[in-house]
């Protein structure tokens, strides 16, 4: 089984920033694609950036131009650079990554646990 351990969040000001860290174990194989998400409370959760294998990104208009989306494959971590936060940006974050496992190359779909981004005004 492929778990995600997410880690990064916290509370900064206005104009200030961080960095999510999404680290995947277990079997494997290959990363398709991987999105963050964010959900504020009474929101719907929503696709902030993604990349998939050949490198490509996309960004949600409201991010575009202040976070970036990279990944490590070597380590198979995901990374989540945040700049210039505006309150706006308020909520859960979440990694999801999809590939398959090694050896049986079984489909996955995983999630982080999510990390709690706070931009105070």
């Amino acid at each position: 089984q492929v778990q995600l351990v997410e880690s990064g969040g916290g509370l900064v000001q206005a104009g200030g920033s961080l960095r999510l860290s999404c680290a995947a174990s277990g079997s494997i194989g290959s990363i398709n694609v991987v999105g963050w998400y964010r959900q504020a409370p009474g929101k719907q959760r929503e696709l902030v950036a993604a990349i998939v294998s050949g490198g490509d990104t996309n960004y949600v208009d409201s991010v575009k131009g202040r976070f970036t989306i990279s990944r490590d494959s070597a380590k198979n971590t995901v990374y989540l650079q945040m700049d210039a936060l505006k309150p706006e940006d308020t909520a859960v974050y979440y990694c999801n990554i999809q590939g398959h496992t090694k050896f049986l190359r079984r489909p996955f779909d995983s999630w982080g646990q999510g990390t709690q981004v706070t931009v105070s005004s």
